[in-house]
């Protein structure tokens, strides 16, 4: 039984214009399919319109598929849960308190028969290690915005939640502080090994934090045209990164795809997808 399955997912909405034709709809995606493993970093990259956030908030209960759906551990989801948590690019802290209280917040609704002391320790586990140590009295204002991703990574992995859900985490952040939290990041799911399914529109993130990489093609009508394998050992480095072939071969196949593969949906009347819907792809394998 697979851990998290995504399960021939559409999402279309009803067209509102008047001129429109009775019953006549917006598909944004239609029939995604596809597998996510127990400790599985899985991150969704295509075009802004594909879907990958909607389809982000039907895996965290926000949202409903209109047809298809999702199941977690044998179970279909059908609302939000403390078993999936989501770390957005918007930060979604509670302005009113502190970042230890931010964190707080979420461990004692996780554990409510834990003593306020087990709830203190555990919190501040989890600040230490995103190296919020001397800034978890601060409120969100008084934090810069790599400061305040943070307190939403520690939120998020403090829960031990089954799926860690990240909707383009670093989108609102500086490129050099960008970097450092991502790494920080592959440390956090290294210790922890959670479950993660990410959206992103940036290749070399993908690649540094993956382990599969599924490729959309463009809105309206997307869908899923591959998954690849990211052939790359861990643990990674940007530094390490830029230097292997096999990250040259995965990044020049990604970019290809988005420049030239990600075509409209056959169902649209346009050309189809780059490989079926429910291709797992092993390419890119290391040169001789």
């Amino acid at each position: 039984m697979s851990f998290l399955k995504v399960d021939h997912v559409s999402k279309q909405y009803p067209v509102l214009d008047d001129k429109a034709k009775k019953g006549e709809s917006f598909v944004v995606f239609r029939d995604v399919t596809f597998e996510i493993r127990k400790g599985e970093f899985l991150t969704m990259i295509g075009h802004s319109g594909c879907g990958k956030s909607t389809l982000l908030n039907i895996i965290a209960g926000f949202d409903q598929s209109s047809t298809g759906g999702v199941i977690l551990e044998g179970r279909e989801i059908t609302k939000p849960g403390i078993d999936r948590m989501v770390v957005f690019q918007s930060f979604a802290l509670m302005p009113w308190l502190t970042a230890f209280d931010n964190v707080r917040i979420a461990v004692r609704q996780a554990h409510p028969d834990w003593s306020p002391e087990q709830i203190h320790d555990w919190t501040q586990k989890y600040i230490n290690m995103m190296n919020l140590h001397g800034a978890e009295r601060k409120r969100p204002a008084f934090l810069s915005g790599g400061m305040r991703q943070r307190v939403g990574l520690a939120r998020a992995f403090a829960v031990e939640p089954k799926v860690l859900l990240l909707d383009e985490p670093f989108a609102q952040i500086d490129a050099l502080t960008r970097g450092g939290i991502q790494e920080e990041l592959v440390r956090m799911w290294n210790a922890t090994r959670n479950t993660v399914f990410m959206v992103t529109h940036d290749v070399d993130e993908a690649i540094l934090l993956s382990d599969r990489i599924a490729l959309m093609t463009n809105g309206p009508e997307a869908e899923l045209a591959e998954i690849i394998d990211v052939t790359i050992p861990r643990p990674r480095t940007r530094a390490e990164l830029i230097d292997s072939p096999d990250y040259v071969r995965i990044r020049n196949h990604i970019l290809h795809f988005l420049v030239k593969g990600a075509k409209k949906s056959k169902h649209s009347g346009k050309d189809s997808p780059a490989a079926p819907a429910t291709e797992t792809k092993p390419a890119l394998q290391p040169t001789p």
